[in-house]
């Protein structure tokens, strides 16, 4: 039964990212909405839904995680089950981490479409 907490303490990490990717997400929707709107740049508007579907993968990965996390946590305290937990504990970092890596993709590509948008708006 020792040990068994170590994977919980990663999940209120991925809760914060799951918040936060959550708040964007809406953000995003919100933008996408009012720039349809006012039926403008349709190219624009098609990246920003290539966005929220790299922001919904990430969810999704974050989502998984957690759940392998406590399903890791829950083994290892009941049955003791060391090396099953030890592969799942490592196989949701490793999910986690692709989340990760899908918002910082998701970062350059918002810098890249802002800077477009903004140099539409000057032509």
């Amino acid at each position: 039964m020792e040990n068994w907490y170590l994977p919980i303490t990663i999940v209120p990490g991925l809760g914060l990212l799951v918040l936060s990717t959550s708040n964007i997400m809406i953000a995003l929707s919100n933008e996408i909405d009012g720039i349809i709107e006012l039926n403008k740049n349709s190219a624009i508007i098609r990246r920003k839904l290539a966005q929220l579907k790299l922001l919904n993968k990430a969810m999704v990965f974050f989502y998984i995680a957690i759940a392998l996390l406590l399903t890791s946590a829950i083994l290892k305290g009941l049955f003791n089950l060391e090396e099953t937990t030890f592969f799942i504990s490592a196989f949701a970092v490793v999910l986690a981490l692709i989340g990760l890596f899908s918002l910082i993709l998701y970062s350059f590509r918002a810098v890249r479409i802002r800077q477009d948008q903004f140099i539409n708006k000057l032509d």
